[in-house]
């Protein structure tokens, strides 16, 4: 009884996760799918200030517009579409709230792990990443992640500042203190077959995380 229990709210869990990324992919493309419906209306109004000498007015409007862009602008192309629109759905979330990201990743397009799987995972980290440089001033937020093949293991790793991280290492494999998110990671992980290690230190949290292929 209780194990059903258990996979009911593990179901219900993954199942309001991946609507939430799904409802987030689906607001970064209709972002860009309207920058491309108004591009004309964009160039008719730089032309009617251009007709009237306006010149900070032109400069006005496009610092407007690069503001709005750079909220939607694709940053990552891994070479895994899935992967893509996960991540760069989350790294525009990041970008407003102002959080400094530096990304490297190159994912092949097949994988043993199945996608549905892969974005709980690069969600989930992304997402924990995202709330603890919350905690911190502008100026000090940052991710740095990093996600390429080793050997026959997709290597992904993932930093961020945080407030207040004492040293500590944590064991893998385990749910326990991390949340149903962290949880679910490393089930995730676990049920591949691969190995997850999390260790924070001078103000900074990571996780590193392999998954054979």
């Amino acid at each position: 009884m209780f194990n059903r229990w258990v996979e009911k709210r593990v179901a219900a869990f993954e199942n309001e996760i991946m609507k939430k990324y799904y409802a987030e992919v689906e607001s970064m493309y209709a972002k860009m799918r309207g920058w491309r419906h108004d591009y004309r209306h964009h160039i008719q109004t730089m032309k009617v200030h251009a007709a009237h000498g306006e010149l900070e007015e032109i400069e006005k409007y496009l610092d407007m517009l690069d503001d709005d862009l750079t909220n939607v602008e694709t940053v990552l192309r891994t070479g895994n579409h899935m992967a893509d629109a996960i991540l760069n759905s989350k790294l525009s979330i990041a970008a407003q709230k102002q959080i400094l990201v530096k990304a490297e990743a190159r994912i092949p397009v097949s994988l043993n792990v199945p996608a549905v799987d892969l974005c709980i995972v690069i969600g989930n980290l992304l997402d924990n990443a995202i709330e603890a440089c919350m905690e911190l001033p502008a100026g000090e937020r940052l991710i740095r992640i990093y996600i390429e093949m080793k050997g026959r293991y997709l290597y992904i790793v993932m930093t961020n500042t945080a407030a207040g991280v004492k040293k500590k290492n944590f064991e893998t494999r385990k749910g326990e203190g991390h949340g149903l998110g962290l949880a679910r990671i490393d089930a995730i992980v676990k049920k591949y077959g691969g190995y997850v290690t999390r260790a924070s230190e001078d103000g900074a949290f990571s996780t590193e995380i392999l998954l054979p292929q």
